[in-house]
């Protein structure tokens, strides 16, 4: 009888977000545990959350969850800043999975930062959530914290308006004031952002360090994964030809959003992009 392929817990991991931007972190996890199964959902008919009541991305997170435990996930990711301010304890307290969340880098930022100011880019109910103000309070005393909220990005994302005029000016208006008071670390609040780095970078230049939270948080999945004995283990060489199930999921309807989950993940997807009716 041959060994099996894959040990310990096969089960794959959920990822979610309110449209396409939790692809950023998605990329992040499959890069570091190529070969754990992935199952993502964008909530596009409902993007963006930063612009919905607290009660409305609390909903829809727990409905996505459900979702994704009726699928056999052993882990949730939370690939959005608003729904883990807003749902992610909610999440916790509810769930019996480990649900894995998005921190703004304030603590890194504090640390990299000489001029002792920091930007950062988020969604209005990101930048007006308590769990902002609490990182800040915590590692960043005696910096300068400069939130600004950011409309429109979110749906430039959504459209794959990455580097159009409209997008750049968007850029400028709420990075340029950022820059003009001192700020030389920028941090991206938003998991759609780091789509835009390349525009970002001709306003900022090379010398700002701009941080985001896609590695960070598939680093922290791997040691909650490993706590809690739910890694998949390839042994020897299977892990040369092994391939883990990659599943993607969207609340709309409209083939605008699939193409542009299709653009964005760059690997060829094996499996069509399925609406998700929630």
């Amino acid at each position: 009888m041959l060994p099996p392929i894959a040990i310990g817990d096969i089960c794959p991991i959920g990822v979610f977000d309110s449209g396409i931007g939790g692809l950023s972190v998605l990329r992040e996890i499959h890069q570091l545990l190529p070969h754990e199964s992935l199952i993502y959902v964008g909530d596009s008919a409902h993007a963006p959350y930063g612009d919905r009541s607290a009660s409305h991305v609390r909903k829809r997170s727990r409905l996505i969850a459900e979702f994704l435990l009726d699928q056999g996930v052993k882990a949730i990711v939370i690939a959005c800043n608003t729904a883990t301010a807003e749902a992610a304890e909610l999440l916790r307290g509810t769930l019996d999975v480990p649900i894995i969340g998005l921190e703004p880098a304030i603590k890194p930022a504090a640390r990299l930062s000489k001029s002792g100011i920091i930007g950062v880019l988020a969604t209005q109910r990101t930048i007006s959530s308590s769990r902002l103000l609490g990182l800040t309070e915590r590692y960043a005393k005696g910096k300068k914290v400069l939130a600004q909220a950011c409309p429109g990005l979110v749906e430039q994302v959504e459209a794959c308006e990455f580097q159009s005029e409209e997008t750049e000016q968007l850029l400028r208006h709420y990075i340029q004031p950022l820059l003009d008071q001192g700020a030389d670390a920028l941090i991206l609040g938003c998991t759609h952002y780091p789509f835009l780095l390349p525009a970002i970078r001709k306003i900022t230049g090379s010398e700002i360090d701009i941080l985001e939270t896609g590695k960070p948080v598939a680093e922290q999945l791997q040691r909650i994964l490993k706590q809690n004995q739910l890694e998949k283990i390839i042994p020897g060489t299977a892990a040369t030809f092994y391939h883990p199930d990659l599943r993607f999921f969207n609340s709309s309807h409209d083939k605008k959003y699939h193409n542009a989950m299709k653009k964005l993940w760059h690997d060829p997807l094996e499996n069509e992009i399925q609406i998700l009716d929630l």
